[in-house]
């Protein structure tokens, strides 16, 4: 290990011993590696869209709204080499959940992902992208 010496202003040293006691951590030196591995993972993702990834896809909307659930079906079928695997939730009467696991390029997952959110009564979606070497 190296030691490094890093000077913070006050606002942020606040952030970071705000996230240590909502984490868990012991030390300034475990929370500021992670930190530093999140943004490093995301950098490298941002970085290549040709680089291999797994990643999943998360997503809530309103299943009685008119073919949507057709039209993410569909959207599935579009994309098959990419889904691994879907799991699908109700959450009430009208609110379904999705958790799709999909594997390939960091520039095809991003492109399947953007449609998915973008398809009408998709309510809410996000993608957490994992590089792989």
């Amino acid at each position: 290990m190296q030691r490094v010496t890093v000077t913070l202003d006050d606002d942020l040293m606040e952030d970071l011993d705000r996230v240590m006691a909502e984490r868990g951590y012991t030390s300034r030196s475990e929370a500021i590696r992670d930190l530093a591995r999140a943004g490093l993972t995301r950098a490298r993702v941002e970085a290549n869209s040709e680089a291999p990834c797994v990643a999943a896809m998360v997503y809530t909307y309103d299943h009685s709204a008119r073919e949507v659930s057709r039209r993410l079906t569909a959207a599935h079928h579009d994309f098959h080499d990419l889904t691994v695997s879907s799991l699908h939730v109700h959450l009430d009467h009208d609110e379904c959940l999705e958790v799709s696991i999909l594997k390939g390029s960091v520039g095809e997952v991003r492109h399947f992902a953007d449609h998915l959110v973008a398809q009408r009564k998709v309510q809410n979606g996000e993608v957490v992208i994992i590089p792989r070497k």
